[in-house]
């Protein structure tokens, strides 16, 4: 087994390795040199296309027609995209592995799950009239640089936003990088444009010129997280200049006659400079190292190193670790170092490996630490399993050690030994899987549809696996050609009982791809309605989500559902539609009656119930006060709603008594009205009084004739009619009246009421008038109600007729004055007798 120093290189003080990834990647006969390579980040896929200004060797009008090729690293073809939709400018991946392509004309075109479907737009501000040159792009979004050098930038593919920059001079652009947004001074994505001698800064709101002179700039790159920037001029020089432009740092003579056709950043340490199969790797304080090839080098940057790729390998640039340089560098004297090598003594049974552990005991835990990490940043699972087994003996000698940070790095290994192997063909390393995070590591493996290994890493990982089983669902719906009822009967025979399954989703796709029965079939699965209704509607399944709906028990759910309803059906089916579903016509009638008085009275009407409907009516009636016109013809309306049905005939009859009493008050008002005002609202108020107070407002007004009418027309009996004219007198005082009244024979509701009235009112004297009257009380009643009146004599009087001489000892005792006199002489009298 070769050392793992074997593929170092020394950079000025810096180690760099250069890992082999794959070997014959690609066929020969593919000629990478007349084609654009672009890879994801995070060690993602590789797409490629032919290079519209190279000429290429005629190969038969089947290799000619032109296509976006998306491979593995490892050369696997993952999907073929035919194009023919015009020059492409622009090609690059987002962070989640979309794949963008930009047209001259503008058109963008964002391909999701390395498929070939895709969501497009345009970016628009001249970018048809004046044509694309060239794209730069970042995790996120992306630059479009125009024919006449205007700049729009996308900031975010889900929600495309294009925004034209500020406006750089006119002269041409040699070349140009962006720095992205994360790490930009201005927060915004920032351009930098090589015109001339001179450098410009580009951002939404101002072009600045740095004022650099030693231009022109063949190439531009920035390092992954913008720190530092690198020119590459026309003598054949690099510079490195700090992000915020303040310093420069190193400065390279590459003794080239030609300029390279590439320049990126090796993570955030090195640059690569690259030609036709020469690579040049720029270290710190302008030193570099060469490497060569036998094919055309593609150099693919990402986030922590430099892919390299040709038609025979893939290999991988990266700064050497701390953790593997502490472990593996000559003549390295680390606790790391001693605790391998006191393992490899320990296989041979050496007790110089006992030697070992003591003289590196006080730091052994550092160590054990150290030979974890190490083991994470390497390739090779020969040496991954030497430095675990290193940890692990260093742990079982130490008392106190927690064991999470090495079994994590076992489970770790694992996975990324699995995911790298070449038919998978993601080499990612231990930093970019801690970016990356497992669960969008699993996305891309879906993407792949390498669906067994995903679950099998999401059950070792404890990972949910309802996103993978939805995913391969809705694949098969997808592509099978198999009938709609095998497709749902094996779906469901998979995924009914898992958790987390969302049938909708795979519901969803079946709807896409036009197999509507199959959708709806899928549909009966999905617990939640709230999930169930919305596809249903989108599918024209009003009927069905109704039910689904009312289901469910949510009254929101159903209102939507009846909303949507509503607006898409005529009257009459809807109202057909609701009928059958007494939850539906219940929560329309409730919500009617607040916003749609009309859909209600509809409602009522295509339902014959006539009563409610009725209801209606009269409640607007009602609510008509100052106008009385219009509440007459609503009452008249609410009556022809009953006038065909025998049930409701005393409903219609008081209907027609409102009406007739309402055109009386009317008349009332009128004239009664204050003379040469009339109509002006003066005189007594009648109208929305019911026919009793009527009355008791006519009496009052000394209108006795027309109460007397009211009564009449409304058939109200004497004995209300007494009561009513009883309190209309007393309250308005007519005491005359009510004098007048006593002298009568007879009362339909006897005298009591009148002298109860009366001196509730106050006025004694004329209360007294009734007593006499009242000849259906007791002697006791009678004299109770003279003492009331302070009429003690009387009082007296009465005892006296009655020869109660008990009551009238009561009267002497309660008087005074000359009635107690008067009362003593009765007592006398009555003693004679």
């Amino acid at each position: 087994m070769s050392k793992p120093t074997s593929n170092w290189e020394k950079v000025g003080d810096r180690f760099y390795r250069k890992v082999q990834l794959y070997s014959d990647v690609f066929d020969q006969d593919l000629e990478l040199e007349n084609y654009k390579v672009v890879g994801a980040p995070y060690s993602g896929a590789v797409a490629i296309y032919r290079d519209e200004e190279k000429i290429h060797t005629y190969r038969g009008s089947q290799a000619a027609k032109s296509s976006i090729d998306i491979y593995s690293c490892a050369g696997k073809l993952i999907q073929r995209i035919n194009w023919d939709k015009g020059s492409i400018k622009g090609l690059g991946w987002s962070e989640d592995e979309k794949l963008i392509v930009v047209t001259g004309d503008g058109t963008v075109r964002c391909y999701y799950e390395l498929q070939g479907d895709f969501v497009p737009f345009s970016l628009g501000h001249g970018a048809e009239e004046h044509g694309v040159q060239s794209c730069r792009f970042w995790s996120s979004g992306f630059v479009a640089l125009l024919g006449n050098n205007h700049l729009i930038a996308v900031s975010r593919y889900d929600e495309p936003r294009p925004q034209l920059l500020a406006k750089p001079p006119t002269d041409d652009v040699i070349s140009w990088s962006i720095i992205p947004p994360a790490y930009s001074l201005s927060r915004s994505v920032e351009v930098v444009l090589a015109i001339g001698q001179t450098l410009y800064v580009v951002d939404a709101t101002d072009a600045e010129d740095r004022d650099f002179t030693a231009g022109p700039f063949r190439h531009i790159s920035v390092s992954p997280r913008g720190e530092f920037l690198a020119f590459y001029t026309e003598d054949g020089k690099v510079w490195v200049v700090s992000g915020d432009w303040s310093e420069k740092l190193s400065e390279y003579n590459s003794g080239a006659k030609t300029v390279p056709k590439d320049m990126q950043w090796c993570g955030s340490n090195a640059v690569a400079l690259a030609w036709e199969d020469e690579v040049h790797l720029i270290g710190p304080k302008s030193v570099a190292t060469k490497f060569y090839y036998d094919a055309w080098v593609h150099l693919l940057p990402d986030v922590d190193g430099l892919r390299l790729l040709t038609n025979d390998v893939c290999e991988y640039i990266q700064k050497v670790p701390a953790e593997t340089e502490a472990v593996f560098r000559l003549g390295s004297e680390s606790p790391a170092a001693a605790l391998l090598e006191a393992s490899t003594l320990l296989d041979q049974k050496s007790p110089k490996a006992d030697d070992l552990i003591q003289m590196i005991r006080p730091s052994l835990a550092e160590a054990v630490d150290t030979c974890v990490k190490a083991a994470g940043h390497e390739y090779n699972i020969h040496w991954q399993k030497a430095l675990l087994k290193a940890a692990s003996f260093g742990k079982s000698v130490l008392d106190l050690y927690s064991s999470d940070d090495f079994v994590d790095m076992c489970e770790t290994l694992r996975v990324l030994n699995a995911v790298r192997f070449y038919e998978i063909g993601l080499p990612l390393s231990y930093d970019q899987f801690k970016r990356l995070t497992p669960e969008r590591l699993i996305s891309r493996l879906l993407n792949r549809h390498e669906y067994l290994l995903a679950l099998r890493i999401s059950s070792y990982l404890h990972l949910p696996t309802s996103q993978i089983h939805v995913h391969w669902a809705c694949r098969k719906v997808r592509l099978s050609s198999d009938d709609e009822e095998s497709i749902c009967r094996l779906i469901v025979k998979k995924l009914n009982g898992l958790p987390g399954i969302s049938f909708e989703e795979i519901a969803r796709a079946a709807y896409d791809e036009g197999r509507v029965r199959l959708a709806t079939e899928l549909l009966n699965y999905e617990p939640r309605a709230g999930k169930q209704v919305p596809l249903l509607l989108g599918m024209k399944e009003d009927n069905i989500a109704l039910d689904k709906a009312i289901e469910s028990g949510d009254t929101d759910l159903i209102h939507h559902v009846l909303l949507h309803m509503r607006k898409k059906l005529p009257l009459a089916s809807f109202f057909r539609v609701i009928n059958t579903r007494p939850v539906a016509t219940a929560l329309v009638e409730a919500s009617a009656a607040d916003q749609d008085r009309e859909l209600l009275k509809d409602l009522y009407y295509q339902d014959d119930r006539r009563l409610d409907g009725s209801n209606l009516l009269v409640s607007e009636a009602l609510s008509q006060k100052d106008n009385l016109p219009a509440a007459l013809d609503k009452l008249r309306l609410a009556s022809k709603y009953l006038q065909d049905s025998k049930e409701y005939t005393s409903q219609r009859q008081v209907l027609d008594e409102t009406q007739r009493l309402l055109k009386l008050q009317e008349q009332f008002e009128k004239d009664l009205s204050a003379p040469g005002v009339e109509g002006t609202g003066t005189g007594p108020k009648f109208v929305g009084l019911s026919a009793n107070e009527t009355i008791f407002q006519l009496i009052r007004e000394k209108h006795n004739k027309r109460a007397q009418k009211v009564q009449s027309e409304f058939k109200i009996p004497d004995k209300s009619y007494w009561w009513i004219r009883l309190r209309a007198l007393v309250a308005s005082r007519h005491w005359t009246e009510l004098e007048e009244l006593a002298k009568l024979k007879k009362s339909p509701i006897g005298w009591e009421p009148f002298f109860n009235e009366v001196l509730a009112a106050g006025n004694t004297r004329v209360a007294s008038h009734f007593i006499p009257k009242c000849t259906s009380l007791t002697v006791r009643e009678r004299v109770e109600m003279w003492t009331k009146c302070g009429l003690l004599v009387q009082a007296g009087e009465e005892a006296f007729k009655a020869k109660d001489r008990v009551l009238l000892e009561e009267l002497r005792d309660r008087a005074g004055g000359s009635a107690a006199v008067e009362l003593e002489r009765m007592l006398g009298m009555l003693g004679r007798r």
